[in-house]
């Protein structure tokens, strides 16, 4: 009852959250949204009345301006721009609750579809492919070299992992990323220099995956060495403070073996700390970099949202931060909750008393 109360309060929360972030975004987005619409209506009327010329010939221009009037007040109503603006930022906000994000103004999927979600989900499993990949294997790495460097704390190699650590840390990843195109594609040739398949693709389901994993090597080579000696010095200082505790040193004492002393005893007490970086890392991938996108020329959701910015394609950068909010969230509801597994201490229900 105590651990189910918590999983509610805690999505709950959730959802609070979600709605006060869509309605700020709504009223962010809602006057560029509507600018747009307003435009895209003048144009539609102009249009109608440009390719009906035997009703441009019929009418003075008082008629012209009151019929344009006319039609231009049965568009609005249609798309509820005669309501309150309040009214109308608690549409968008319901809209983007129901994940009904509408159409793009000018981005299209690869179907030749303008669905938002269409182009959305396109952008997002590349993302995911990428950048998760590269999380992955930065976490495991730097854990592993994090626990190398506690267990010899002081040692040549706990001093390399801090000045790498340090060093690569200062380093943006697009630029990181130009520097590598640099040495790995045009002096050297061994891989190529972006994209996420080759033009023309290979033939075959195999050699298309197989195409992709090589377009990914550079960029996930790029993520994973700015971003694993940060995470390898940050996991080392979570680790040592769990070797200089009693129980850690009860259990060496009493010959428990080293292996079974650091999965048994270190690492489950650092796997709340250890747990919030990965999914805070997971967060920052699922929402894609976006210069880093642009400099590999990866087809991802950063990349997508830059292009929106370029068309001012509203809906799209809408329909963007409403789903990077979404997948935010969710990670935060599900980090609360192995937490509630893995940390003893955190106390659930509301009969919990402090």
């Amino acid at each position: 009852m105590g651990f189910g109360r918590f999983i509610v309060v805690r999505v709950l929360n959730a959802l609070l959250v979600l709605v006060i972030a869509l309605l700020l975004v709504s009223a962010i987005f809602s006057a560029e949204a509507e600018r747009e619409l307003r435009g895209r209506i003048e144009e539609q009327i102009t249009n109608q009345l440009r390719n009906n010329p035997q009703l441009l010939r019929s009418m003075t221009q008082e008629q012209i301006a009151q019929w344009k009037a006319e039609q231009r007040e049965i568009l609005y109503r249609r798309y509820g721009l005669d309501k309150p603006l309040w009214q109308r930022v608690l549409i968008y906000a319901w809209d983007q609750l129901r994940l009904k994000l509408g159409k793009s103004t000018s981005i299209q999927s690869l179907s030749g579809s303008s669905d938002v979600a269409t182009i959305i989900l396109e952008a997002l499993p590349r993302t995911i492919l990428l950048f998760t990949t590269a999380q992955i294997i930065t976490t495991v790495i730097g854990l592993i070299l994090g626990l190398k460097a506690a267990q010899s704390a002081g040692s040549l190699l706990d001093k390399s992992l801090s000045v790498f650590a340090l060093l690569t840390a200062s380093l943006p990843m697009w630029w990181t990323g130009m520097l590598f195109i640099i040495i790995f594609s045009y002096y050297l040739g061994w891989l190529p220099s972006g994209g996420m398949i080759s033009t023309p693709p290979p033939e075959g389901s195999l050699a298309q995956m197989m195409d992709i994993g090589y377009h990914m090597i550079l960029p996930v080579f790029t993520a994973v060495f700015v971003s694993f000696g940060a995470w390898a010095y940050t996991a080392r200082s979570v680790v040592i403070n769990q070797f200089q505790e009693d129980y850690v040193m009860a259990a060496r004492a009493k010959g428990v073996p080293e292996r079974r002393v650091i999965f048994s005893h270190v690492l489950r007490a650092a796997a709340p700390p250890i747990v919030t970086m990965m999914a805070f890392g997971i967060i920052g991938s699922l929402g894609g970099a976006m210069i880093s996108e642009i400099v590999f020329n990866w087809p991802g959701m950063g990349r997508l949202y830059w292009i929106a910015i370029e068309q001012r394609d509203v809906p799209v950068l809408l329909g963007n931060t409403t789903i990077s909010v979404d997948l935010y969230l969710l990670v935060v509801v599900l980090m609360d909750i192995i937490y509630g597994f893995l940390d003893p201490r955190v106390k659930v229900g509301a009969a919990a008393k402090l």
